[in-house]
């Protein structure tokens, strides 16, 4: 599985730029991908506040992790603009069957392939031995583009989970 994710991130966009990233509960079909990239473009163009553009980029990342980011180097992100972008995954959710609000839905890789395991589940797959502190885990709370650069899959022992795990 080829998780080099960075290289499909503009580098144009500054550090700081805000993201929100919304873990389908399963990954999107081929079908399905090419169709949500059409809604992609058609919210994107129309993605504003107050009128003025967002400079955007909204991408689906290995078939189940939706990333919007706005470049607020450009532009500030207003309250109203936030919401609207929830509105767009809200109706992204209903037209898939997926669920993308669902938080206590872990996603780590698990012998090359993505695993979504539900939150209390966990201390099961550690004493299964499914995970361990090496485990790559997608931590979906990065907010920056920094952040997902540098934060968004790593290691379980990097990550805000291994203060919850007794992890080996």
């Amino acid at each position: 599985m080829d998780l080099d994710y960075q290289k499909h991130i503009p580098v144009e966009f500054a550090a700081g730029s805000k993201v929100w990233i919304y873990q389908a509960s399963r990954r999107l079909g081929m079908a399905e991908a090419l169709e949500l990239e059409s809604d992609i473009q058609a919210f994107s163009a129309d993605w504003n506040t107050h009128g003025r553009a967002n400079t955007s980029y909204i991408n689906l990342f290995f078939g189940q992790f939706l990333v919007i980011m706005a470049d607020e180097a450009q532009g500030p992100v207003s309250g109203c603009s936030t919401d609207s972008s929830i509105r767009f995954v809200k109706q992204l959710e209903k037209k898939f069957g997926v669920q993308f609000f669902d938080r206590q839905l872990l996603a780590f890789i698990i012998k090359d392939e993505i695993q979504v395991l539900p939150l209390n589940q966990l201390d099961y797959a550690i004493s299964q031995g499914f995970l361990n502190k090496e485990t790559l885990y997608f931590n979906n709370l990065v907010s920056s583009k920094k952040d997902l650069l540098e934060k968004w899959l790593v290691p379980i022992k990097d990550s805000w989970l291994a203060g919850r795990l007794e992890l080996n």
